[in-house]
């Protein structure tokens, strides 16, 4: 295993084993009513603790953020009782978890919210659908109706649910937080021009456009205390009307930022480049000198191109994603070059356990087997 993948590093309050992480990955599973994480939630993420770290799914912050069926929530008592079954499973097995919290904003739907209109920081429609599942729970993909503009008004009471989620979370046992300010989600529809088009305190300038961003880490840090406090961030990622020609710069001038405000890292979401592109290099040089606490990348990584990007001294941490869907013990896998199982793309939202806590670990000898 002489990989720098497989090398320990701290992060924030706690020491992980390897550099390997689970991201993120909305499965859409959570119990209803209620949007409540059950014990086969806490299987699927106990069988993955291998992982130096596990980013839980995206988790509502409120019953208004949501923008998705079946996810998860983490604003009741009932959905931090559920979650507390995920982390005591992840940590019995030796792991550590995160939870990353979401506010969905325009990339959303009324039928999520009694008809309500969905809201964005201006009225620019989303040009991409989300998944939304009938009463049987099955679903499909569907078009994002235009948002109404939130009312400035409106702005600290959900900087004050982003708050409260965090505390929820830390209540359920999860080692810290990730705020999603990445993927075309509301925080990042602040921060891109090609979506927010306010011209008050919230739009305009970039410091402006910032101005959410940093009043929700502040609010998180500033309740779990920023060791316990991650960001996500996608600024390469252009697509899906969110090619904003400030998305670089606005990206740097955050990361710089949140290194003075000491979060636990920064995780990208890059476009998926085997092999990488120059941009990808220069960004990378440029987000080092500007943050040089540890940084996760995710974005189709292999794992040759993972230990590469953190011997450049690029990044600190690599996520696999659809390799940790059908391989609970990814990390053994790569150490020995066993192979993966394929995914199942038909399994990935919604269902029950099939092609969700289904997927084999690898059979091999006991020679072949893990120290």
């Amino acid at each position: 295993m002489n990989t720098p993948l497989f090398q320990p590093l701290t992060l924030g309050n706690i020491t992980l084993p390897n550099r390997i992480v689970m991201p993120p990955l909305t499965r859409a599973r959570a119990a209803q009513p209620g949007n409540v994480p059950t014990a086969m939630n806490a299987a699927y993420y106990a069988e993955r603790a291998s992982a130096g770290l596990i980013i839980a799914e995206a988790t509502d912050i409120s019953a208004a953020a949501k923008g998705y069926s079946l996810t998860p929530g983490i604003h009741t008592a009932e959905q931090i009782a559920g979650w507390r079954q995920v982390t005591d499973a992840v940590h019995a097995a030796g792991g550590h978890i995160f939870l990353q919290i979401w506010h969905c904003g325009r990339m959303s739907h009324p039928d999520l919210h009694g008809g309500a209109r969905t809201v964005g920081p201006s009225e620019v429609a989303f040009p991409g659908q989300i998944w939304l599942a009938g009463p049987d729970g099955k679903g499909g993909m569907v078009d994002c109706p235009v948002p109404r503009a939130l009312d400035i008004r409106e702005i600290p009471p959900i900087v004050a649910d982003f708050r409260q989620a965090a505390l929820n979370a830390i209540e359920a046992g999860f080692d810290g937080v990730e705020i999603h300010a990445a993927n075309s989600y509301l925080i990042d529809q602040f921060l891109r021009t090609t979506s927010n088009l306010r011209d008050d305190a919230y739009g305009g300038s970039r410091e402006k456009r910032l101005r959410f961003l940093f009043e929700v880490v502040d609010a998180v840090a500033g309740a779990i205390g920023a060791a316990r406090t991650g960001v996500r961030l996608s600024p390469r990622n252009r697509a899906r009307g969110m090619d904003c020609p400030d998305s670089l710069p606005t990206a740097l001038e955050a990361a710089a930022r949140l290194h003075q405000r000491g979060v636990a890292y920064l995780h990208f979401n890059e476009p998926e480049e085997n092999p990488p592109s120059a941009e990808a290099g220069a960004f990378h040089r440029d987000l080092r000198a500007a943050f040089p606490g540890p940084v996760i990348v995710a974005g189709g990584y292999t794992a040759a191109r993972g230990a590469a990007v953190i011997d450049q001294g690029h990044a600190d941490l690599v996520a696999f994603g659809r390799p940790f869907i059908a391989n609970p013990d990814l990390p053994a896998r790569l150490a020995h070059g066993w192979p993966l199982n394929p995914p199942e793309p038909a399994t990935f939202f919604g269902g029950n356990a099939a092609g969700y806590t289904t997927y084999p670990a690898y059979a091999g000898t006991a020679e072949e087997a893990p120290a």
